[in-house]
């Protein structure tokens, strides 16, 4: 019962298409229902401070301990003076001899090399790249829309709802597509395929081998992510055959695992790193725009073709403890969420609107028009499939973040206790136990409503914990809802709306374009920490932590995008 009462709190309705005059002659209208995003701050379940709740207990024993250890060394200190300090020291020096001093001093010594060497290594960024086409790829919002008209594909409406989405997506008019988009043969090729990845791929590679001064045999551990575009042999096997790489390499190919899937590969490679010590790892994130290009009239279809765009990464990471004087940031966390066991979130569905539309939430002159016996086809997820003629492509919800606010809730509500400072963590706690205690566990949507203001949790200021973030770079709508729901400043946001405009939905890669935006303003710090969040099919959510290792004072160079 609860759980129903909070699905109706998270839909909302509209009538769309009023006043349409159906076949029997009557004025008819159509219901829009959608969930909202839910307010992933404020409802946050006790379940999902489990993590910090451990992490205090496991760490309290030394918040009880180490101020008084502190007071009584303080007042045993205090009252001697310093004739008498050093006497003691002297007498109590003095009674033990020499073995007995090596012997300590040994196993002092063998004590703390056990422990470092126990401790998982460090991985390091050395550093990364990320491709920027030529100038003669790039594209306009009204030349794209010219072209495709040129192109034959497209119908008039459909021509007309993309130009309505480019206007309000954010994307800027300096973007890039394959060449294969603009002219009027099938671009969906292996052929193409390969050809735009070859671009991409080795365009990043090549940069990323110029600036670290690394080759590419010396490299140990190789993964690719791509989503749509995975042909045999595969782009992992491409890169091997173009650089020549070692025999004993260990290879990885990611693919179909969305937006999200370069952090994925970013765990996959801290783990082979950790189980091959001294050793070198390439992830390569990128995307096919091409090989996903739509030519049909399906408008769910319709919108990857509005907000993808050319691009790709490459990063070099390092597990060498002496690699860290020259590398750039360390790798603190990894959070990874998945959402695909809810279909929900995998799927879609189409359901009966009586069972969708209640009385306790539509308005009273919807419930009492046909409409409720209509079915209602709901958009839940990013599917790729093939439409009535046989096109396919990739079926992506306008109301993404809505589908995807369970697992960004989850994820960033795991990440909060590893990252946020103790106090407030501590307020957090403290506040969320105060609630459950005095409101009790059932509360349904009423009982919520009538709590005052003050009843709220504390929410948790992730700016203390962060000084830098890369929000993946979707839409204009996800940036905008992330921004209200995490209370992130502008600034805060500004390498992820700029990264939109200048080069569009990256995919996988896009955060990296962030952090190079952040370098190129010379805004990292020594010791700063970034906040990556990626998001994608499945319904997948990742977030990786850095620390920086030194700051980034130097001008941007050829090899940033940016310049």
């Amino acid at each position: 019962m609860a759980r129903n009462q909070e699905e109706h709190h998270l839909l909302s309705t509209e009538i769309v298409n009023r006043g349409m005059e159906s076949p029997s002659g009557s004025m008819t209208f159509s219901v829009r229902v959608r969930r909202r995003l839910p307010d992933f701050v404020q409802s946050v379940n006790l379940k999902y401070v489990k993590l910090g709740y451990h992490y205090l207990i496991n760490h309290g024993i030394y918040l009880a301990t180490i101020p008084v250890l502190v007071l009584v060394f303080s007042a045993e200190v205090g009252s001697l003076s310093r004739e008498e300090l050093w006497r003691k020291l002297w007498d109590s020096t003095a009674r033990y001899d020499l073995a007995t001093v090596l012997a300590f001093f040994g196993v002092f010594v063998f004590t703390l090399s056990v422990y470092f060497m126990s401790r998982p290594r460090s991985v390091y960024l050395l550093d990364f790249a990320c491709y920027r086409p030529h100038d003669d790829l790039k594209v306009s919002k009204e030349k794209l829309i010219e072209q495709a008209r040129k192109s034959g594909k497209f119908d008039e409406a459909s021509l007309q709802f993309q130009e309505r989405i480019l206007e309000s997506s954010g994307i800027g008019d300096e973007t890039y597509v394959p060449k294969a988009i603009m002219s009027g043969e099938n671009c969906s090729t292996m052929k193409e395929g390969r050809a735009e990845a070859s671009m991409v791929m080795f365009g990043a590679l090549d940069e990323l081998f110029e600036k670290t001064r690394v080759r590419p045999k010396d490299v140990g551990v190789l993964v690719v992510n791509c989503s749509i575009f995975n042909p045999t042999p595969s782009l992992s096997a491409m890169i091997i055959n173009h650089y020549k790489m070692r025999g004993n390499i260990l290879s990885f190919n990611l693919g179909g695992m969305g937006c999200s899937a370069g952090i994925i590969a970013l765990d996959l490679a801290r783990d082979m790193l950790q189980a091959n010590p001294n050793n070198y790892a390439v992830v390569v994130s990128t995307e096919m725009v091409g090989y996903n290009w739509y030519p049909g009239k399906e408008r769910s279809m319709l919108i990857p073709n509005c907000f993808f765009r050319m691009g790709c990464s490459a990063l070099l990471l390092s597990n060498c403890r002496p690699d860290y004087r020259r590398a750039k940031y360390c790798l603190e966390h990894i959070v990874r969420t998945h959402k695909g066991a809810d279909d929900r979130s995998f799927r879609k569905l189409v359901v009966e609107s009586k069972a969708l539309i209640g009385p306790s939430y539509i308005p009273e002159r919807v419930r009492k028009t046909k409409a409720n016996s209509r079915k209602a086809s709901i958009t839940l997820c990013v599917y790729q499939k093939e439409d009535e003629q046989r096109f396919k492509g990739i079926m992506v919800s306008k109301d993404l973040m809505e589908i995807g606010g369970d697992a960004l809730k989850t994820n960033i509500t795991t990440l909060g206790p590893l990252v946020l400072p103790f106090s407030e963590q501590l307020l957090f706690f403290a506040t969320l136990v105060w609630r459950h205690f005095l409101f009790g566990t059932g509360g349904g949507g009423s009982s919520a409503g009538s709590q005052d203001s003050n009843s709220k949790p504390y929410i948790p200021d992730y700016k203390l914990a962060f000084e830098h973030f890369c929000v993946h770079a979707a839409s204009k709508t996800v940036l905008d809802e992330l921004q209200r729901n995490l209370e992130l400043s502008d600034k805060n946001m500004e390498a992820s709306r700029t990264t939109l405009h200048r080069f569009g939905n990256t995919s996988s890669s896009s955060i990296w374009y962030e952090l190079a935006y952040l370098e190129a303003k010379q805004r990292v710090k020594r010791g700063d920490r970034v906040w990556q969040l990626a998001f994608g099919s499945g319904f997948k959510c990742n977030s990786a932590v850095w620390r920086s290792l030194r700051s980034i004072t130097k001008p941007p160079t050829n090899n940033n995008p940016w310049l």
